[in-house]
């Protein structure tokens, strides 16, 4: 049988053709579903390049025909059949994706994107100020997610996220931000400011209750009068509530459950705490404060703002900065009436009061299980960091009162 030829001369493979029409190379082939394919090029040299790659895809079980899927294709795929997210870390998800991703890099076919793209699109969004890098690890794990589902389905070989974001980090020299605990004297004169200064004094009972039981904000503004059993001497954290700010859907709060099993905890009550919780309690009653606000069933929450609601964890945060503002501004002018160097609060926000509980139980406590438990660590190595960051200093302390002690002066 005559093999075909192209107008050089040269003998063409089975699914390659000439066409003098227009001098393009062509070549056809069926795919694993029976259906026809064609790529075309300008040379046969380049033809052979690119049969060549399809074969290898082929043969690695690669799925050609579906490669003109783009990224927001594959992002669908993933939203329709993700199962096992916390509903607000979706939320946030298809939030961030919808937002970043879809209308910069989501038209992109499968098929075309590198890891130098995501590299280019990670390095742009922090260039151009759109995100922080500690923030863009949303987007990494919504986009690793995705491409993951394509390289199980076998439209990609690799996933071109892979160690991106790392890569990223150290071309930044970006470390990630530890939270440091206040020191004692600051957590007392954060305290003590709040409780002389009228217009700060309807925020004691809540501060006082974070430091004093370790609470993430999210289970603080979603505690509930029924978690609390004053006879027992415990608080039952169970529930989180999660306020969410998108600018598709608006504000709203949900209700959620601990992300692991961990944050399910029992918490004793100390009298501090007792007595912080009383106050609230009185501090509403006087104001003839009632929630009547309903999240998911529940309705009991026990910090309130003035209009009956839960607490937005957003406006605990500014609170603490107001708060930390004006207690600097009093401390700079009463030091200098003094003549003495000013003792100043650091940016803090309502993370590090859980970081300072939890500083100050380290220093008070010696069994890491116990530790673990009432911070609702899921890992004991996060428990483990910080007992060691907060008894450095005992150490230190400690090594200091025995100079002298030990008999070894010569």
């Amino acid at each position: 049988m005559q093999r075909r030829k192209d107008n050089k001369g040269r003998v063409l493979k089975d699914g390659e053709v000439y066409r003098k029409s227009d001098g393009l190379y062509m070549y056809r082939w069926t795919a694993k579903n029976g259906k026809r394919h064609t790529i075309y090029d300008a040379t046969l040299e380049g033809l052979r390049e690119k049969e060549e790659k399809i074969q290898h895809d082929l043969a690695e079980g690669i799925r050609i025909p579906e490669c003109s899927l783009t990224l927001n294709d594959l992002f669908e795929l993933w939203r329709k059949n993700k199962v096992g997210l916390k509903e607000h870390t979706f939320a946030n998800y298809v939030y961030m994706y919808n937002r970043f991703v879809r209308d910069e890099i989501g038209m992109m076919k499968l098929r075309d994107i590198r890891k130098s793209d995501i590299r280019s699109y990670y390095n742009g969004i922090v260039r151009n100020g759109k995100m922080a890098l500690n923030t863009l690890e949303t987007i990494q794990n919504v986009l690793h997610q995705v491409f993951a589902v394509a390289v199980d389905d076998e439209y990609i070989r690799v996933n071109p996220t892979d160690g991106v974001l790392t890569a990223i980090k150290a071309a930044h020299q970006y470390e990630t931000p530890k939270r440091h605990a206040l020191t004692l004297p600051q957590q007392q004169a954060f305290l003590n400011f709040i409780k002389k200064t009228p217009k700060f004094q309807h925020w004691l009972p809540m501060f006082t209750f974070m430091l004093g039981t370790g609470c993430r904000i999210s289970e603080t503004v979603g505690l509930c009068w029924s978690d609390i059993d004053f006879e027992s001497g415990f608080i039952t954290i169970q529930h989180n509530l999660v306020y969410h700010d998108h600018e598709v859907g608006g504000c709203y709060f949900t209700m959620s459950t601990p992300k692991t099993a961990a944050g399910k905890r029992a918490i004793p009550i100390l009298p501090e705490v007792r007595k912080a919780l009383e106050q609230e309690r009185t501090n509403q009653q006087e104001l003839e404060l009632v929630c009547e606000y309903e999240i998911d069933g529940i309705s009991d929450f026990v910090f309130l703002n003035r209009f009956g609601q839960p607490q937005n964890p957003q406006t605990v945060n500014r609170a603490i900065k107001r708060i930390s503002v004006a207690y600097n501004e009093a401390e700079l002018e009463k030091a200098e009436k003094e003549k003495r160097e000013p003792q100043l609060l650091p940016p803090f926000s309502c993370h590090n009061l859980r970081h300072t509980f939890c500083t100050r139980l380290c220093e008070n406590e010696t069994n890491l299980k116990i530790i673990q438990d009432i911070m609702g660590h899921k890992d004991i190595s996060t428990t483990m960091e910080i007992y060691a960051e907060a008894t450095k200093e005992a150490k230190a302390h400690s090594f200091a009162n025995l100079n002298g002690k030990l008999g070894i002066s010569v």
